[in-house]
Protein backbone atom coordinates (compact mmCIF):
# COMPACT_ATOMS: atom_id res chain seq x y z
CA UNK A 1 0.00 0.00 0.00
CA UNK A 2 1.18 3.51 -0.76
CA UNK A 3 2.64 5.07 2.42
CA UNK A 4 1.27 8.53 1.58
CA UNK A 5 -2.32 7.32 1.23
CA UNK A 6 -3.07 7.27 5.01
CA UNK A 7 -1.55 10.75 5.34
CA UNK A 8 -3.70 12.07 2.47
CA UNK A 9 -6.82 10.60 4.08
CA UNK A 10 -5.90 12.19 7.43
CA UNK A 11 -5.37 15.61 5.81
CA UNK A 12 -8.68 15.34 3.95
CA UNK A 13 -10.61 14.36 7.10
CA UNK A 14 -8.97 17.19 9.07
CA UNK A 15 -10.01 19.76 6.45
CA UNK A 16 -13.57 18.44 6.34
CA UNK A 17 -13.88 18.47 10.14
CA UNK A 18 -12.80 22.12 10.16
CA UNK A 19 -15.86 23.23 8.22
CA UNK A 20 -16.48 25.42 5.23
CA UNK A 21 -14.36 28.23 6.58
CA UNK A 22 -11.23 26.27 5.67
CA UNK A 23 -12.33 25.67 2.12
CA UNK A 24 -11.59 28.43 -0.36
CA UNK A 25 -12.98 27.33 -3.71
CA UNK A 26 -11.86 29.61 -6.54
CA UNK A 27 -13.10 27.64 -9.55
CA UNK A 28 -16.59 27.97 -10.93
CA UNK A 29 -18.80 24.91 -10.63
CA UNK A 30 -20.15 23.38 -13.80
CA UNK A 31 -23.17 25.23 -15.10
CA UNK A 32 -26.52 23.57 -15.22
CA UNK A 33 -27.83 23.06 -18.75
CA UNK A 34 -29.71 26.08 -20.03
CA UNK A 35 -28.29 28.67 -17.64
CA UNK A 36 -27.09 32.00 -18.88
CA UNK A 37 -25.09 33.81 -16.19
CA UNK A 38 -25.96 37.42 -15.51
CA UNK A 39 -29.16 37.54 -17.56
CA UNK A 40 -31.58 38.10 -14.65
CA UNK A 41 -32.04 41.65 -13.47
CA UNK A 42 -32.10 41.61 -9.67
CA UNK A 43 -34.61 44.45 -9.61
CA UNK A 44 -37.11 42.22 -11.46
CA UNK A 45 -38.56 40.49 -8.37
CA UNK A 46 -40.81 38.20 -10.38
CA UNK A 47 -37.93 36.89 -12.53
CA UNK A 48 -35.70 36.45 -9.48
CA UNK A 49 -38.41 34.50 -7.61
CA UNK A 50 -38.93 32.26 -10.66
CA UNK A 51 -35.17 31.66 -10.83
CA UNK A 52 -35.05 30.73 -7.12
CA UNK A 53 -37.94 28.28 -7.49
CA UNK A 54 -36.26 26.82 -10.59
CA UNK A 55 -33.03 26.45 -8.63
CA UNK A 56 -34.96 24.67 -5.90
CA UNK A 57 -36.53 22.24 -8.39
CA UNK A 58 -33.14 21.53 -9.97
CA UNK A 59 -31.41 20.93 -6.62
CA UNK A 60 -34.19 19.60 -4.33
CA UNK A 61 -32.94 16.01 -4.27
CA UNK A 62 -29.44 17.12 -3.25
CA UNK A 63 -28.34 16.34 0.27
CA UNK A 64 -26.13 18.27 2.64
CA UNK A 65 -22.35 17.83 2.37
CA UNK A 66 -19.93 20.09 4.19
CA UNK A 67 -17.84 21.90 1.58
CA UNK A 68 -19.87 20.38 -1.27
CA UNK A 69 -20.58 22.20 -4.52
CA UNK A 70 -22.30 19.56 -6.61
CA UNK A 71 -25.52 17.59 -6.83
CA UNK A 72 -23.73 14.81 -4.95
CA UNK A 73 -23.84 17.14 -1.93
CA UNK A 74 -23.75 20.84 -1.10
CA UNK A 75 -23.71 23.06 1.98
CA UNK A 76 -25.61 26.28 2.69
CA UNK A 77 -22.93 28.73 1.54
CA UNK A 78 -22.21 26.50 -1.45
CA UNK A 79 -25.81 26.75 -2.66
CA UNK A 80 -25.67 30.54 -2.34
CA UNK A 81 -22.31 30.60 -4.14
CA UNK A 82 -23.50 28.36 -7.01
CA UNK A 83 -26.85 30.15 -7.41
CA UNK A 84 -25.34 33.63 -7.56
CA UNK A 85 -22.58 32.53 -9.92
CA UNK A 86 -24.64 30.40 -12.31
CA UNK A 87 -27.94 32.26 -12.32
CA UNK A 88 -26.91 35.87 -11.65
CA UNK A 89 -23.32 36.02 -12.87
CA UNK A 90 -22.12 37.30 -9.48
CA UNK A 91 -19.19 35.61 -7.72
CA UNK A 92 -19.57 35.71 -3.96
CA UNK A 93 -17.13 34.46 -1.35
CA UNK A 94 -17.48 30.73 -0.74
CA UNK A 95 -18.08 30.70 3.03
CA UNK A 96 -20.95 31.84 5.23
CA UNK A 97 -18.48 33.78 7.34
CA UNK A 98 -17.39 35.88 4.35
CA UNK A 99 -20.83 36.06 2.71
CA UNK A 100 -22.13 37.68 5.91
CA UNK A 101 -20.14 40.82 5.03
CA UNK A 102 -20.87 41.31 1.31
CA UNK A 103 -23.35 43.81 -0.08
CA UNK A 104 -25.32 46.04 2.21
CA UNK A 105 -27.38 45.38 5.32
CA UNK A 106 -31.13 45.08 4.79
CA UNK A 107 -33.89 45.24 7.40
CA UNK A 108 -36.00 42.10 7.62
CA UNK A 109 -39.14 43.98 6.59
CA UNK A 110 -37.39 45.24 3.43
CA UNK A 111 -36.30 41.85 2.04
CA UNK A 112 -36.38 41.22 -1.72
CA UNK A 113 -35.94 37.96 -3.62
CA UNK A 114 -32.31 36.70 -3.54
CA UNK A 115 -31.36 38.76 -0.47
CA UNK A 116 -29.11 36.70 1.78
CA UNK A 117 -30.59 35.76 5.16
CA UNK A 118 -28.30 34.69 7.99
CA UNK A 119 -28.91 32.73 11.15
CA UNK A 120 -26.92 32.02 14.31
CA UNK A 121 -27.17 28.26 14.72
CA UNK A 122 -24.52 27.79 17.41
CA UNK A 123 -21.82 29.58 19.36
CA UNK A 124 -19.53 29.79 16.32
CA UNK A 125 -21.84 28.43 13.62
CA UNK A 126 -23.84 30.44 11.13
CA UNK A 127 -26.25 29.49 8.36
CA UNK A 128 -27.22 31.29 5.14
CA UNK A 129 -30.08 31.09 2.68
CA UNK A 130 -31.69 33.22 -0.04
CA UNK A 131 -34.97 35.00 0.58
CA UNK A 132 -37.75 34.16 -1.89
CA UNK A 133 -40.93 35.91 -0.75
CA UNK A 134 -43.72 35.70 1.85
CA UNK A 135 -41.23 34.90 4.65
CA UNK A 136 -39.73 31.92 2.75
CA UNK A 137 -36.10 31.22 1.93
CA UNK A 138 -34.12 28.68 -0.07
CA UNK A 139 -31.28 26.95 1.75
CA UNK A 140 -29.61 23.63 2.56
CA UNK A 141 -30.61 21.84 5.73
CA UNK A 142 -28.38 19.14 7.23
CA UNK A 143 -31.44 16.90 7.62
CA UNK A 144 -33.47 17.74 4.49
CA UNK A 145 -30.82 18.88 2.00
CA UNK A 146 -31.90 21.64 -0.39
CA UNK A 147 -35.22 22.94 0.86
CA UNK A 148 -37.50 25.95 1.34
CA UNK A 149 -38.36 27.04 4.87
CA UNK A 150 -40.23 29.85 6.63
CA UNK A 151 -38.22 32.62 8.28
CA UNK A 152 -40.68 32.71 11.16
CA UNK A 153 -40.99 28.99 11.87
CA UNK A 154 -40.15 27.62 15.32
CA UNK A 155 -36.50 26.85 14.57
CA UNK A 156 -35.45 29.62 12.16
CA UNK A 157 -37.47 32.41 13.76
CA UNK A 158 -35.44 32.18 16.97
CA UNK A 159 -32.12 32.11 15.11
CA UNK A 160 -32.53 34.92 12.56
CA UNK A 161 -29.43 37.13 12.67
CA UNK A 162 -29.36 39.61 9.76
CA UNK A 163 -29.79 40.05 5.99
CA UNK A 164 -27.62 41.39 3.16
CA UNK A 165 -28.40 42.62 -0.35
CA UNK A 166 -25.90 41.93 -3.12
CA UNK A 167 -25.77 43.21 -6.68
CA UNK A 168 -28.41 45.94 -6.65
Amino acid sequence: MNKTAPLAVLVFLTLMAGGCSLLRVKHAPEESPGTTPGKINLSDSKAVKEMLYLQYRQWKDTGYALGGLSKQGIDCSGLVYVTYLEKLGIELPRTTELQAHVGKAVERGELRPADLVFFKTGAKLNHVGMYIDDETFLHVSKKQGVTISKLNDHYWGKRYWHSRRVGY
